[in-house]
């Protein structure tokens, strides 16, 4: 089965997210991550991992606010992990305001067309790496890492930085209607 790459003017993919909160799983639709809302989602090859340890999710974290400031409901950090690993490792960077989302079994990364194989590097199947400003479900702006391929050679980290989501995001700040 072909799965085609979600793009802009696209709805996310409905699906359940297994977590774990407060020791217990717990189940969220996309439904309810979503809808009514304008969030920011970014996906990575893997928790632990380098480039999204170190620059990545810190990065997001760190520029919460200021998305916040512009509107954005919710931050969304997803990753083919479970959501122990996830827990963990947002225990690990101190990660409080980025919420983490674990795709374990990769049915939201599969369906919007970004599942790779990385088993050239060990780690089976994970996300390609890219970030995406969500509205009310309908994907609004993409940016999405090049050289999209099974077993790259290459972890790109450009197009899909906290500082470019953020500029988007700046650019199209709807000024309040008057009263």
């Amino acid at each position: 089965m072909e799965v085609k790459m979600r793009k802009e003017d696209f709805q996310v993919p409905q699906v359940e997210f297994v977590l774990r909160v407060g020791g217990e799983f717990v189940t969220k639709t996309s439904a309810e991550l979503f809808n009514n809302k304008r969030v920011v989602i970014f996906s990575l090859p893997g928790a632990y991992t380098p480039t999204c340890s170190a620059y990545q999710l810190p990065g997001f974290e760190e520029k919460y606010d200021e998305f916040a400031a512009l509107g954005i409901d919710a931050i969304y950090c997803l990753s083919v992990n479970d959501g122990f690993v996830m827990n963990s490792w947002g225990k690990t960077l101190g990660i409080s305001k980025v919420t983490l989302i674990p795709d374990g079994n990769a049915y939201f990364t599969r369906s919007m067309g970004y599942l790779v194989n990385k088993s050239n590097l060990g780690f089976g199947q994970r996300s390609w790496r890219y970030a995406a400003v969500v509205d009310n479900g309908i994907i609004e702006k993409i940016f999405v890492e090049n050289g999209l391929r099974d077993n790259a050679d290459t972890d790109p980290y450009e197009v899909s930085t906290p500082e470019n989501v953020l500029e988007y995001v700046k650019s199209t700040v709807r000024e309040p209607a008057p009263v």
